[in-house]
């Protein structure tokens, strides 16, 4: 039994079996070990899809979550979620993600957790985005991301189609392809660093290999140009 099992009720999930069971062993690493820093808690989730992350945010505990994404056709499949008292907990906002923050902060918004999940190699604003993020007084920052294989603090630039629904936002009005920078693993350190975080990284180990058929972006060897890993930016 995973958390998302109930996703194939939702028509985008009904046929792909891969993105569950890739979800639930996340959610097994990333959500389910925090749930005592997250229960009771106010949660930002950005760039938050069709609110999958947000909804295991509430089912963990959290106070209220805010979400914060840039296409509202994804807020609108959040409906066909279940339990409407883990729904109503959330809400959904449709924004670029650096506009929304900055409007949370310009209205004094306060959050105890921020998920950084799935977005951070979709931008080109990686500092800027963390030093938003640390306006608005995290205790717990969760980055979850592909990160650059390189041996020194580089961001490695790349192009990608805007009409994915999992990649970038057109960052100009028509644009077909978008300009995102990939951060290596010492890029993600040494932002942390100076914003007086403690970066943590977690073990994807603990999973076993006969579990790893969809989340094999977690496990690239070292000669791949991107590995995906996860870390918790915690206040030094």
């Amino acid at each position: 039994m995973g958390f998302y099992d109930f996703l194939p009720e939702i028509d985008r999930y009904a046929e792909d079996p891969g993105t569950v069971e890739r979800m639930n062993l996340r959610h097994k690493m990333i959500i389910k070990p925090l749930e005592q820093e997250i229960a009771g808690k106010r949660v930002l989730d950005l760039a938050a899809h069709d609110g999958r992350w947000a909804y295991a945010f509430a089912a963990a505990g959290a106070s209220e979550v805010v979400g914060i994404e840039g296409r509202q056709e994804l807020i609108d499949r959040f409906d066909q979620f279940p339990r409407a008292h883990l729904r109503e907990k959330v809400k959904l906002i449709c924004d670029d993600i650096f506009d929304g923050m900055q409007k949370l902060i310009d209205a004094g918004e306060r959050f105890d957790v921020v998920g950084v999940l799935g977005i951070l190699y979709h931008v080109m604003d990686h500092f800027r985005l963390f030093q938003l993020v640390r306006q608005l007084g995290p205790e717990l920052v969760i980055v979850d991301s592909e990160f650059a294989q390189r041996p020194g603090p580089v961001i490695l630039l790349m192009r990608e189609r805007t009409d994915n629904e999992l990649n970038s936002i057109p960052q100009i009005e028509g644009q077909e392809k978008a300009l995102i920078g990939v951060p290596s693993f010492p890029a993600m350190s040494a932002m942390a660093d100076v914003l007086d975080y403690d970066c943590h990284w977690l073990d994807w180990e603990q999973i076993g290999n006969g579990q790893r058929q969809h989340i094999g972006d977690y496990y690239r060897p070292k000669d791949k140009e991107k590995k995906r890993g996860t870390c918790l930016l915690t206040p030094k």
